[in-house]
């Protein structure tokens, strides 16, 4: 019978019919897949053919659900949840988030027509279903919506603030942890479920799955230091803590936790601490009342600790045998699974043709209406924003020719201040070398005067002198008149001298000192020859006396303290 010819016969029947036909279809799925039981959820249960009549026996009473009326509210919700759980666990996720979403729909159209009881009853299923609807939004890539549904589940359990709330901000951050590889953001959320889940409720369980959460991020992020005691309180936990519903041992997380236990010490060479767990590890492996416990999986992680434990220990031998039980279980596990998606796809190709093929020509034909009705929409949108970003362009081009002109002026202006500015310091230094200079010619025509009133005094001594005194005191003054035509010119040439062979000792002071005059800068030039002051004082013509005067000056423009000698200054310059 075709999914058509289903469809068109139910929307025939009314709500007492279609009740009746959702209990005898359900009265045969139960019968061979209870849905009290976990096998119904788990694709390995089902053989083909089983899964094809399942599958389809499932469909019908989902199209039959709704045909019933609100006095069967509660029998609707649950189908809609058994739907959502049964597409989950068999791969079928995006039906699984429609049959959830129909759900909430659902649950809120008649909320205020449920008991205080029904409504106490739907609130742990509630919570389960925010968190499983999150992770199928993952599984198919939109995580957009998962983060939208995630921010809802932890505002919903927040209200109720029972252990659902930690459990949600937990769910988050394995939302970044797992699927946005955002372990930073990831750690956070962790460690505020933990934090209230230690705060509130100590002694649930779900404290060892933040506790090895947050492990994992740090072993990701090699803080295996950081890790190791959360992974210590894991193990220790899983020894005891018994499993809500069957109140048993967790086995496989009791293994899982001593696995990362052991291969945390073996990160941070503590060999005699890895070797103590790993005993216990062997230990609950080897217990006959666990084998039943475990799946393959833990098996295989323990093998692999076990190589590495062995590697550690430089065993190489044996762990050469362990690596090879290690490749062949793994073989094993893969080979099974490869089995399994290659069935899975036949079978799903197989048993929802016809559904399928149904939902895509509606989809189509109510795509190509709503395309030809936005169509004019579309066109007239594009001519706005076309208009738009052609006032945009413009205003901007204008804009940008404005502010380029304005930089132009200012940058001409700068360089106008600059110019001025250079033009300002050459003539200030003009002013200041003409300073100097007219301040060394008032010193040498001073010194000139003072020997001009020495050579008239000796001339008024001759003319009141003898006349058998007065060749005598003619020659003596002509000769000193020579001496001292003879001192200037050879002073001359050895200033001259001592300014050639100066002159990079000139640059340097002058452009570290502009304020001392030519004569000091000589002064300087005679200090670093190391000529004495007497020798100093005969050159430039002056007594020890004016020469001290001069070096002080000196070392107040070279802003020397008390404790510098100016003689060893200069000679280091």
């Amino acid at each position: 019978m075709s999914t058509l010819t289903v469809v068109a016969q139910q929307k025939a029947l009314n709500s007492q019919q279609a009740l009746k036909k959702y209990d005898s279809i359900s009265a045969i799925m139960n019968k061979a897949f209870p849905e009290s039981e976990y096998k119904t959820f788990t694709r390995a249960s089902f053989s083909e053919t089983q899964l094809e009549t399942y599958l389809k026996q499932h469909f019908e009473r989902l199209d039959l659900l709704k045909i019933l009326v609100n006095e069967h509210k509660t029998l609707k919700l649950d189908g809609y949840l058994h739907s959502g759980n049964l597409f989950g666990g068999i791969g079928f996720t995006k039906e699984s988030i429609k049959s959830y979403k129909a759900f909430f729909d659902y649950y809120k159209s008649i909320e205020n027509e449920l008991t205080e009881a029904e409504i106490n009853d739907y609130l742990v299923r509630r919570k389960v279903v925010y968190s499983l609807l999150a992770e199928n939004y993952a599984k198919i890539g939109s995580l957009d919506s998962a983060a939208m549904i995630h921010k809802t589940y932890i505002k919903f359990a927040k209200a109720h603030y029972d252990i659902f709330y930690p459990s949600a901000i937990n769910n988050y951050g394995l939302f970044f942890y797992w699927t946005k590889k955002d372990l930073d953001s990831a750690l956070i959320y962790f460690n505020e479920a933990y934090s209230i889940t230690k705060s509130k409720f100590p002694q649930h369980i779900l404290i060892g799955s933040i506790r090895d959460n947050i492990a994992d991020v740090y072993s990701d992020q090699h803080n295996y230091k950081s890790a190791l005691p959360l992974y210590e309180a894991n193990f220790e936990l899983y020894k005891y803590a018994l499993k809500e519903r069957s109140d048993k041992i967790d086995v496989p997380r009791l293994i899982s936790a001593g696995t990362q236990l052991v291969n945390t010490n073996l990160q941070l060479n503590n060999l005699k601490a890895a070797n103590i767990h790993f005993k216990q590890l062997e230990a609950i492996i080897n217990d006959k009342n666990n084998k039943a416990e475990y799946p393959a999986t833990s098996m295989l992680d323990f093998l692999i600790v076990k190589e590495n434990l062995l590697l550690k220990e430089q065993n190489i031998e044996e762990a050469y045998n362990v690596a090879k039980r290690v490749k062949s279980f793994s073989d094993s596990l893969q080979d099974i699974k490869n089995t399994d998606n290659m069935k899975w796809q036949e079978e799903f190709n197989d048993m929802t043709l016809d559904r399928i093929t149904l939902n895509f020509k509606i989809d189509r034909i109510q795509k190509e209406n709503k395309i030809k009705s936005q169509r004019l929409k579309l066109w007239l949108m594009a001519l706005v924003v076309l208009l738009t970003t052609i006032v945009l362009v413009g205003l901007f081009l204008s804009r940008r020719q404005i502010l380029i002109n304005s930089k132009n002026k200012r940058l001409i202006i700068e360089k106008e201040l600059q110019y001025e500015s250079l033009k300002n310091e050459q003539l200030q230094s003009d002013v200041d070398s003409k300073k100097r200079d007219l301040s060394d010619f008032a010193l040498n025509l001073t010194q000139s005067q003072k020997w001009a009133n020495l050579l008239k005094t000796k001339i008024e001594d001759i003319k009141l002198a003898p006349t058998k005194s007065k060749d005598k005191l003619i020659e003596d003054l002509e000769q000193e008149i020579k001496n001292k035509v003879s001192f200037d010119s050879d002073t001359k040439d050895f200033f001259e001298r001592v300014d050639k062979l100066s002159d990079a000792f000139y640059s340097q002071l002058s452009t570290n000192y502009p304020n001392l005059s030519k004569n000091e800068i000589r002064l300087c030039s005679f200090i670093r020859l190391k000529m004495d002051s007497r020798s100093i004082a005969n050159l430039q013509n002056i007594t020890i006396a004016s020469l001290n005067t001069s070096r002080y000056r000196v070392r107040k423009k070279l802003n020397l303290s008390e404790d510098t000698d100016l003689d060893s200054f200069i000679q280091n310059i």
